[in-house]
C-alpha cells in the first residue's frame, strides 16, 4: 500500500481498537466529531428512502463499511446479499462480528480490501453505498472503480459532506487528531460531482443542513427538538438557493447509468 493508505489502515484500526474497549461517553469525547451526527436524522432518512426503494432481490456494496452499522441496516432493510470492504481490517472484523450476531452471517460478506483496486468482476453490484468515506480517497481512482462494478442499471448511492462552508472548514483545520492528513484536505466539492460525470450518465445531488448546525449544542438538553425544527424548517428554505446549498454540511447524491469503462 501506499503510504497514504497506510495512515488511513492505522487510523481506523487504532479508532476501532478504542470503540471496543471505551464506553460510548469515552468514545464521543475522544472523537467529538461525532457528535455532529445527533442532528442527522433528516439526511438518513432521505438515503434509507432511496435505499429501500432498490432493495428487493438486490445486492448490495457498502464501500468502506467501517464497522457495519451501515451494513447491518442494509441487511434489514431487505438485501438479497450484503457485501462490504474496508481498508481497516479491525472495522472489517467488527462489521463480520455485528452481521453474525444479527443472525445474517448467510447472506453477508466482507474483505479487507483497497477501494480504488477492487477485486470484484465488472457489473458485480445492483447498488453501492458510500457513507462519508469519499474523501477519505483519490477520486480519480475510485470513480472509475465504482462504475467498473456497477451493474448498467445500478445506483450508488452516497452520503457525503460538503467542502464549502468557511467556518466548518476552520473546525476541520483545527482538530487534525480527529481525521487524517488527506481527508481535511478532500472534503467533496462541484469539482468532484463534475467529475463523477464522467463515468456515469446521471447525477443527482440533494442539501442538507446550514441553519440546523445551530441545534447541535442542544443535542442532550430539553430544547433540541423545538430547536432542530425551528432550525429545520429555515433550512428548507434555504436549502432551495442554488448558492446557498453550497454552504451545507452534507449531501446525499446518487449515480447512476455507468459508462463503459475507458482505455
Amino acid at each position: 500500500m501506499s503510504d497514504r493508505k497506510e495512515l488511513e489502515a492505522e487510523f481506523h484500526n487504532a479508532r476501532e481498537a478504542d470503540r471496543s474497549v471505551m464506553s460510548e461517553g469515552e468514545f464521543l469525547t475522544k472523537y467529538s466529531n461525532k457528535r455532529f451526527y445527533a442532528i442527522a436524522k433528516k439526511v438518513r432518512d432521505h438515503q434509507d428512502n432511496i435505499l429501500r426503494a432498490h432493495a428487493k432481490g438486490s445486492k448490495v456494496l457498502d464501500y468502506c463499511c467501517g464497522p457495519g452499522e451501515t451494513s447491518l441496516k442494509l441487511a434489514k432493510i431487505g438485501y438479497a446479499s450484503v457485501n462490504g470492504i474496508d481498508i481497516s481490517s479491525e472495522e472489517i472484523e467488527s462489521a463480520r462480528n455485528r452481521l453474525s450476531d444479527s443472525g445474517y452471517n448467510n447472506i453477508a460478506h466482507f474483505d479487507v480490501m483497497d477501494a480504488e483496486n477492487m477485486t470484484f468482476e465488472d457489473d458485480a453490484f445492483d447498488v453501492i453505498v458510500c457513507n462519508g468515506v469519499l474523501h477519505h480517497l483519490d477520486m480519480d481512482a475510485a470513480l472509475p472503480e465504482l462504475a467498473r462494478v456497477l451493474k448498467p442499471g445500478g445506483m450508488v448511492v452516497a452520503m457525503e459532506a460538503l467542502g464549502y462552508n468557511p467556518i466548518i472548514n476552520v473546525y476541520r483545520k483545527m482538530t487534525p487528531h480527529l481525521r487524517t492528513a488527506w481527508e481535511v484536505d478532500h472534503i467533496l466539492t462541484m469539482a468532484e460531482l463534475k467529475k463523477s460525470k464522467k463515468f456515469f450518465g446521471k447525477v443527482s445531488v440533494k442539501y442538507f443542513y446550514l441553519a440546523t448546525l445551530v441545534a447541535i449544542p442542544f443535542a442532550r438538553t430539553p430544547l433540541f427538538k423545538p430547536v432542530m425544527w425551528l432550525t429545520e424548517a429555515i433550512d428548507s428554505l434555504l436549502m432551495r438557493i442554488p448558492f446557498v446549498q453550497m454552504l451545507a454540511w452534507q449531501m446525499v447524491f446518487t449515480l447512476e447509468s455507468p459508462k463503459p469503462k475507458l482505455g
